[in-house]
């Protein structure tokens, strides 16, 4: 397959709602999206990256640059591509993993549809529908977020994942729980916003039988993580620090995690996730699909991995409606706690131009 170009698109897309994180608060989701193009056809990809370089060191404007001037032109000298050959080919290039996720998310999927195989298919799925979970922000007030907790419960969400930050941790915890009961699946997000010295703070959360808490400390302290494990009783699962399989490995061998949280293009694509996916299962430490408040694009990707045997936690693949009224796809829709794993070629969807063009700020076209 010959790669005939690679074009970009800057949109912007309202969330129905401001997100707030311990890292920030978005209104707006500001998106780089790649089309992939072949001789045979098109694919998508979708960038995770964010405005500025605050949840990771990548952002929109350094992922475009890098994309424009160094990944796709290494691609486009090539006379045979497959989604396979991206990763080694763009090795010489340092870091930039979300960037060089999203274009190898491209190759994969005009490669599929060419095929007429699916995501799904290709990445050895054995569900035909995956649990939901949504995350729920830092919010104003607890009332507030009880209020928006017992809607998502409503709509019929099976778990619920708190973001939480130093002041905004164990009573959260506490009225949710109070409110809801013990049966809920519950766990916490902490976006690295802790320190060793938080420990005790932390194992405040112990009495609440949490699923995880997430991502506690500095992404590199991975041996903070592994001492933290061994002074709080609710298990440590890991998000920014698992940038790879390596990186899962040896977190495993030094006890720094329980349970991983995988997203694509954090670990830069969906073939290295499938390997990290393979890496946790045969070492008995359970996976759930994270999200990155992706378009139905990347939603689409993420809930076929999600549908792999070692995904058993319900992940944050929440419906297109939790955070845009208008996606730009034919919308993801919650039944019964689940979304499908689409079974078209490929992705199983594609953006609805009309859609598309109304949140598109910007296009550029990359051309051999």
């Amino acid at each position: 397959m010959k790669l005939s170009g690679v074009e970009l698109r800057r949109v912007q897309m309202p969330l129905v709602a401001p997100f707030r994180t311990s890292f920030g608060t978005q209104s707006v989701r500001e998106l780089l999206l790649l089309r992939a193009v072949t001789p045979t056809g098109e694919g998508w990809g979708e960038c995770v990256t964010m405005a500025g370089p605050l949840y990771s060191s990548e952002y929109n404007d350094g992922a475009e640059h890098v994309l424009r001037h160094h990944l796709v032109p290494a691609l486009l000298a090539e006379d045979d591509i497959t989604a396979a050959k991206v990763t080694p080919l763009l090795a010489k290039f340092k870091g930039h993993r979300m960037a060089k996720g999203a274009l190898e998310m491209a190759v994969l999927d005009a490669e599929l549809r060419a095929h007429e195989r699916s995501f799904a298919a290709e990445l050895g799925s054995v569900r035909d529908s995956v649990p939901c979970g949504v995350s729920v922000g830092i919010m104003d007030t607890i009332p507030q977020l009880l209020d928006v907790v017992g809607g998502y419960l409503d709509e019929g969400y099976v778990r619920i994942k708190l973001k939480i930050e130093p002041g905004w941790d164990v009573e959260p915890v506490r009225a949710v729980r109070e409110r809801f009961g013990d049966d809920v699946l519950l766990q916490v997000d902490a976006n690295t916003a802790y320190t060793l010295g938080d420990a005790p703070q932390l194992a405040r959360l112990d009495p609440f039988g949490l699923l995880l808490i997430e991502q506690p400390l500095e992404e590199e302290d991975v041996l903070g993580h592994a001492e933290l494990a061994r002074r709080i009783q609710t298990p440590i699962c890991l998000d920014e620090s698992i940038v790879s399989a390596r990186a899962a490995a040896d977190a495993i061998k030094l006890g720094a995690v329980q349970i991983v949280n995988i997203k694509p293009g954090r670990v830069g694509g969906y073939l290295e996730a499938r390997r990290v996916h393979d890496v946790c299962a045969a070492h008995g430490i359970p996976v759930w699909c994270g999200g990155m408040i992706e378009t139905g694009l990347g939603r689409a990707a993420n809930v076929a991995l999600a549908s792999l045997p070692n995904f058993t936690l319900p992940g944050d693949t929440s419906a297109s409606d939790r955070f845009y009224r208008t996606d730009i796809t034919e919308p993801f829709v919650l039944s019964g706690g689940h979304l499908p794993v689409p079974t078209g070629p490929g992705l199983g969807v594609a953006p609805i131009p009309e859609l598309l063009d109304e949140v598109t700020s910007e296009k550029v076209w990359i051309g051999s």
